[in-house]
């Protein structure tokens, strides 16, 4: 078994990101809510399979790119320089297309749910734009750019931790400092403009913690040959069920209330170290075969995560003045926004004009002759 082969299992969990995002987004209300004005048995159903479908999060994509990364460091170094600007083009010149589609799109939703006035006022501030620039909050799944590309401004960090894989555990004291600071901002900053800056630098700085945890995975892999992997298996199944378990309780809580439980210390730490259980997981399966069409469309992973709020605008717009339960909306949007946003991302791949926007085709503006992606 090749290398390439056995890197399905990294194919895999981009897929698995993807996918996780689409049943996030599928399973709220329109207003990203647990459906706090239906009855508690019409919230159980999508509560729950928010909490199956859900167990990726965006910060398995941080650790997939950061692993990445190194990968293709210890293939082709290069300076910090040429590390950044070579990101910066890939994630920011996307993210720009993607602000200004969303931000125009977003008007669609606004004159089918009534308040198309507000938010053609809103994208007319620039203060509205400073927050999509530097928040990435056009969408609530933008975010996920800047904060990447602020991540892996320590790549060389993550470096280190591919050398001592132990230090992977800074990822507890990281999350643990993200959680105190952020109790302490939304305390004390709660009416205050600078507030969701200071959550989103807390969140880049403290997200590092994925990164090490990424360079310390890597770390392991490049051992493979000497320590075999699949030993671990059994622990990380057994820390993963542990971490389920408080998630189906986190689940009961959030249908009995109507109200995400965001103040709940156990979920945060299952809901967060989830994706670091599920990246090991797989890891350390890594040398066992994994089915080859997980490769052919992995690709297409990041175009689902940028593409897919396009029709689960569409979906939620055809559900507006829906009599329909939770359940059979949630299912309905699955049924509208998997399809179209897949056919929507291969159409985007096979256009050449447009397949940048994915992450599939070359940038619309030429790399400089001493720098190359």
């Amino acid at each position: 078994m090749t290398d390439e082969d056995r890197l399905t299992w990294l194919d895999a969990l981009r897929l698995v990101a993807g996918l996780s995002m689409v049943g996030l987004h599928a399973t709220s209300d329109p207003n990203g809510l647990p459906w706090p004005d239906y009855s508690v048995s019409d919230r159980v159903v999508p509560v729950i399979l928010r909490s199956v479908l859900y167990i990726a999060r965006t910060e398995l994509f941080l650790i997939i790119s950061a692993f990445l990364l190194l990968m293709a460091l210890e293939k082709r170094p290069k300076t910090y320089r040429e590390v950044i600007v070579i990101q910066s083009r890939r994630l920011l010149i996307p993210f720009v297309f993607w602000t200004v589609f969303y931000a125009a799109f977003g008007l669609i939703k606004a004159a089918n749910f009534g308040y198309f006035k507000d938010a053609l006022q809103d994208i007319s501030y620039v203060s509205t734009w400073v927050r999509y620039v530097l928040l990435g909050d056009v969408k609530y799944h933008m975010h996920f750019i800047p904060t990447l590309f602020g991540m892996l401004l320590f790549f060389p960090i993550f470096k280190v931790a591919s050398k001592y894989p132990i230090v992977g555990l800074m990822i507890f004291p990281a999350l643990l400092v993200k959680w105190e600071v952020d109790a302490y901002l939304y305390t004390n900053f709660w009416e205050h403009d600078i507030l969701p800056f200071a959550v989103r630098v807390t969140k880049i700085v403290t997200y590092v913690g994925y990164g090490i945890l990424a360079g310390s995975a890597y770390g392991l892999w490049k051992r493979r040959r000497s320590v075999d992997l699949t030993q671990f298996v059994p622990i990380v199944l057994f820390v993963a069920g542990l971490l389920v378990a408080v998630k189906w309780i986190e689940a009961a809580r959030i249908v009995s209330t109507g109200e995400y439980q965001f103040s709940y210390l156990a979920g945060y730490w299952a809901n967060f170290l989830m994706p670091g259980a599920l990246f090991c997981l797989c890891l350390c399966s890594g040398g066992r075969s994994w089915p080859h069409v997980l490769s052919r469309a992995a690709p297409f992973s990041f175009g689902v995560y940028l593409v897919h709020p396009t029709f689960l605008d569409v979906a939620e717009i055809l559900f507006v003045q829906s009599v329909f339960a939770p359940s059979l909306q949630v299912i309905g949007k699955i049924l509208i926004v998997l399809p179209s946003t897949f056919l929507a991302v291969f159409l985007l791949s096979k256009c050449r004009a447009l397949a940048w926007t994915i992450g599939l085709g070359p940038l619309p503006i030429k790399p400089s002759r001493t720098v190359r992606a």
